[in-house]
Formats: structure tokens, C-alpha cells, sequence
């Protein structure tokens, strides 16, 4: 496992690198044919194939289970070579060793063991290349998916405390672009009309959305405009995350905001919003809270104590999730400090992790 995860970590596989997610893939391609799972590549032109394995032959009456993985990474190109895969301490460190190809080498091992010694029912591994941007070509992919499984395990990693995720945020990512009009702010400042003012008024009024009793939370985390110093700014851009708990409160929000991007605060100005990517929350049911307590007790046979948790951070479980699929979250490796240069994980919850999930497909049974 160690040396397949650092095959996987010393490869850059940042979301647009669509060359090295496609390595990734054909690294983990090569160890499921070797392991005698049928393999098939879902191509696509601006980001990273995604990758198929079954195991068994899924129809209308035997429903598979589902494994699922994002091969892509936020760091840049060369980041492997500058800080590539090693241990210390019981640790193993390098650019997405949690996040997620611990996970990763995790479900291509728990597949090729049922690939060896028989499955009670067909075994599906989904290995998508772009959930760090909110899975833009995988979405679909994943949704599909989801429709056919009776249940979905997503290999994100386990918390630091070796939990897992029932509960998820969803999440919306915009562009806020304003135009003003340009002039020099010393010689004729009353013909210009400052878009970085417009924006400026904008945040105050988006940030105001706000409501952490219902779990809404407004957040602009990037902003530019002008040209110089002393020139009435004809533009800024802002970055908007928008995160809430429930479905229905997404419409309530998102048209407020398109309200504030509608209105002229300084006369004059014109403003666009942009919706670049978004993830769905993952809301609990009773199918995923069954699947909980039955992968729960599966970990205590191996000798884990596992609680579940819910966090603010998006994932693909969502969309898996929201197909009416019981759904699981974080059954990956424990690691932690993720999209971080420390970001680690715990060697000795990979085996452990592992049989977890395994027992959790034979206590399944047959479809």
C-alpha cells in the first residue's frame, strides 16, 4: 500500500493538469488489471478521464456498491518534486497523501482483495479527476452512479479524531465582476465612477446575508480592481463562497444575491455574476444513518471506535447522496491539515480503514 501511495503522491495532479490526473489514472489502472478487475476510461478533452472498475456485473436486480475517489489535488505543477512522498514518525507527508490518495490506494486494495477471494454481489470503483473545482465534467458521472448503488462509500480522508462524515455544507462558488468608468483622480476625479466603491458596497451587503443559526455563511475571499493609484478604478472582480445547510435555502440566497449584484449602489456602475462550480449538501437519511451504525460496527471488530461528524466542507458524497443513495462519507485514511503543506497522514489507519470498509461490503450481503 505504502509503495502504491507513493507512486500516487510523487505525481502532480492538480485539478487543470489534466496530463498528470491522467497519470494517476493510468498508475491506478495498471494495479486493478493487474489485480483482475475490468477497467474502463470515461474521456474527456479539458480535465482528467475518469476511471471505472467493476467487479461483477451490475443489472436492475443486483445493485452494486459503490467506492468512490477525486484523483485530482490543489497544488501546482512541480509541488511533487519539491516536496515529494516520505515518512516520519509514523506519518506520511506529501501533496495529497490525505486528500485524497490515501483514499485512493484504499479502495483499489479493498477491490483487489474481493477481486481474489469473491464478492457477494458487484463492486463498482469510481475514480474521478475534479472535485477540488466542484467536479465539473464528474458530476454526472457520479450521479449516475449513485442511481444504480445500493450504497456509496466515498474515500475522502477520516477525520483527525478517526470519525467519518454523515453531513456535509453545500456550496456555491461566484464571480462578481464590476465595470465603472476610468479617470484621472486628480485632474477631472468627478467624471469617473469607481467600481472598486460599487464592490466595496456590494461585500458589506453580501456579507450581511449571513446567518449562522442557519447555517449560511457568505464569504468573499478574493478581490481586485484598478489600474493605479491615481485612477478612478474601471473595474474590480470579487470571489463569492456561498455555504448552507439546507436544499431549499440555495434559491432563497442566491437570489438575494443576484439582487445585490443587480443593484447600482454608486450610479453608473454595471455589475456580472458568475456561477463557477457548486456542490450539493450531504443530508442525512435514514439509509445513511443505517449504513453509519452498520460500518460503525464493522470498524469495532478490527478495534476502531467510530462516532460520526458533520462539517462545513464540500464534497462529491453530495451528489451521490442527493440520488437517493446511502451514502458515507470520510471513509478514507485519518489524515489531516489538508490543502496545506503539512498536510499528513496516519500510517496505521490505512490496514485498519481498509478491513473496515471491507466488512462493511460483506455485512452488505448479496443484492
Amino acid at each position: 500500500m505504502i509503495d502504491q501511495l507513493r507512486l500516487l503522491v510523487d505525481t502532480d495532479s492538480g485539478s487543470y493538469n489534466k496530463e498528470g490526473v491522467d497519470r494517476v489514472r493510468d498508475h491506478i489502472r495498471s494495479f486493478l488489471v493487474s489485480a483482475g478487475l475490468k477497467c474502463e476510461t470515461i474521456p474527456h478533452t479539458r480535465f482528467g478521464d475518469a476511471l471505472r472498475a467493476t467487479l461483477g456485473e451490475p443489472d436492475e436486480n443486483r445493485r452494486p456498491i459503490l467506492l468512490m475517489g477525486h484523483r485530482d489535488t490543489v497544488f501546482p505543477q512541480g509541488e511533487a518534486q519539491r516536496r515529494p512522498f516520505h515518512i516520519e514518525g509514523g506519518r506520511a507527508y506529501g501533496p495529497g497523501v490525505a486528500d485524497m490518495k490515501a483514499g485512493l490506494v484504499m479502495n483499489s486494495f479493498v477491490l483487489a482483495a474481493f477481486a481474489k477471494f469473491g464478492a457477494l454481489g458487484p463492486l463498482v470503483g469510481l475514480y474521478t479527476s475534479d472535485e477540488e473545482i466542484a467536479s465539473p465534467s464528474s458530476r454526472v458521472l457520479i450521479e449516475q452512479e449513485a442511481r444504480r448503488a445500493r450504497a456509496v462509500f466515498n474515500a475522502e480522508p477520516g477525520r483527525p479524531s478517526g470519525n467519518v462524515v454523515t453531513g456535509r455544507k453545500g456550496g456555491v462558488f461566484m464571480r462578481l465582476a464590476i465595470l465603472g468608468v476610468p479617470a484621472h483622480s486628480g485632474v477631472n476625479f468627478e467624471q469617473g465612477v469607481s467600481a472598486i466603491e460599487e464592490l466595496a458596497r456590494k461585500i458589506s451587503a453580501l456579507h450581511a446575508l449571513t446567518d449562522l443559526e442557519r447555517g449560511i455563511t457568505l464569504n468573499v475571499g478574493l478581490v481586485s480592481g484598478g489600474t493605479s493609484v491615481n485612477t478612478v478604478a474601471p473595474h474590480a472582480h470579487a470571489e463569492i463562497d456561498l455555504r448552507y445547510l439546507e436544499p431549499q435555502d440555495r434559491a432563497e440566497v442566491v437570489a438575494k444575491i443576484e439582487k445585490i449584484a443587480a443593484t447600482s449602489f454608486v450610479k453608473g456602475t454595471k455589475a456580472n455574476l458568475e456561477i463557477l462550480g457548486e456542490f450539493v449538501p450531504l443530508v442525512p437519511s435514514a439509509a445513511s444513518r443505517r449504513l453509519f451504525e452498520l460500518y460503525a460496527g464493522c470498524a469495532r471488530r478490527v478495534g476502531l471506535t467510530i462516532e460520526e461528524e458533520f462539517t462545513g466542507g464540500c464534497a462529491d458524497s453530495g451528489f451521490a447522496a442527493m440520488m437517493g443513495a446511502a451514502t458515507l462519507c470520510a471513509t478514507g485514511p485519518c489524515g489531516g491539515k489538508a490543502h496545506s503543506p503539512d498536510e499528513y497522514l496516519e500510517l496505521d489507519t490505512m490496514v485498519p480503514r481498509a478491513q473496515a470498509l471491507a466488512l462493511s461490503i460483506l455485512a452488505l450481503g448479496p443484492p
